[in-house]
C-alpha cells in the first residue's frame, strides 16, 4: 500500500524535482522547442500557400490552354473552309474553261466540216458538170453528124427559147 499512498517526504521531493525540471525545461528547452515548432508551422504554411498558388496557376494555365485550343480549332476550321472555297472556285473555273474550250472545239469542228462539205459539193458539181459536158458532147456529136439533124436541133432550141 505504500505505493498507493506516497510519503510526504517523497511527495515533497517529487514536487521539488518536478519544479526544477520544469524551470530548466522552461529556461533552456522550451524556447528552442517552441521556436522550432513555430518555424515548422511557418514552413508548413508557406508550403500550403505555395501549393495553393501552384493550384491557382495550374487552373489558369489550363484555362489558357483551353482558350488556345479553341483558337487553334477555329483557325483550323477557317483554313479548311478557305481551302474548300478555293478548291470549289478553282474547280468551277476549270469547268467553265473546259466548257468554253469544248464549245470552241465543237464550233471549229462544225466550221471545218461545213467547209469540207462545201468543198466536196463544189468538187462533185465540177465533176458532174464535166461529165455532163462530156456526155452532151458525145451525144451531140453522134446526133449532129448529119446536116438535117443539126437544123432540127436549132429549130427546137429556138422554139424553147421563145417559151422561156
Amino acid at each position: 500500500m505504500d505505493l498507493l499512498i506516497p510519503d510526504i517526504g517523497l511527495l515533497f521531493w517529487m514536487v521539488v524535482v518536478f519544479g526544477l525540471l520544469f524551470f530548466i525545461l522552461t529556461k533552456f528547452a522550451w524556447k528552442p522547442i517552441t521556436q522550432s515548432l513555430k518555424e515548422r508551422e511557418a514552413d508548413i504554411q508557406s508550403a500550403l500557400d505555395m501549393a495553393e498558388r501552384t493550384r491557382a496557376e495550374m487552373a489558369k494555365l489550363q484555362s489558357d490552354n483551353q482558350k488556345l485550343l479553341a483558337e487553334a480549332r477555329a483557325e483550323r476550321d477557317a483554313i479548311i473552309r478557305s481551302a474548300n472555297e478555293t478548291r470549289d472556285r478553282i474547280v468551277g473555273e476549270a469547268q467553265v474553261k473546259a466548257g468554253e474550250e469544248a464549245k470552241r472545239i465543237m464550233e471549229q469542228t462544225r466550221e471545218a466540216l461545213q467547209s469540207e462539205r462545201t468543198a466536196m459539193i463544189a468538187q462533185v458539181k465540177r465533176e458532174v458538170v464535166g461529165l455532163s459536158l462530156e456526155i452532151a458532147e458525145k451525144v451531140l456529136r453522134k446526133e449532129l453528124s448529119d446536116k438535117k439533124s443539126q437544123e432540127e436541133l436549132v429549130k427546137n432550141m429556138v422554139a424553147e427559147a421563145r417559151l422561156n
